[in-house]
């Protein structure tokens, strides 16, 4: 088998990339949902995010969920390929998958309710060390 290098596979490394990504928001419906909340999340981190850490902290939490539902998809997806009947690994496999999004979930949530909490706090004159 032959393996391209340099630009050739950098080329062919996007393109799989961006099928992926289409074949992603085609057939899983929770990614469409993350893709649609990202087109409205990101765009208002750049009015609430005072600093520049701050909004690459938001984006980055957006982005990670979104790169968790792939990785859930895709380990979904070799389960059902082996075999559509149950059994307790391919449950825990799932199951784990599913966990890691929740989890990537619950930063976006800290990380948003977070800056968004301090940033109430300093409007209401409530004074606050940096960290």
């Amino acid at each position: 088998m032959y393996k391209t290098t340099g630009l050739t596979h950098l080329i062919n490394s996007t393109k799989y990339s961006l099928q992926g990504l289409k074949s992603a928001f085609k057939n899983e419906t929770a990614f469409r949902h993350e893709c649609f909340l990202a087109c409205i999340l990101i765009p208002l981190t750049f009015f609430l995010g005072e600093t520049k850490i701050e909004i690459i902290l938001m984006i980055s939490s957006v982005l990670l969920v979104m790169a968790l539902e792939l990785l859930n998809s895709a380990v979904e997806a070799v389960v059902d390929r082996i075999g559509t009947e149950r059994h307790e690994l391919s449950g825990r496999a799932k199951d784990q998958g599913s966990a890691s999004v929740f989890i990537a979930l619950c930063i976006v949530g800290i990380v948003w309710g977070g800056i968004f909490i301090l940033l109430t706090l300093q409007k209401c004159g409530k004074f606050l060390p940096h960290f």
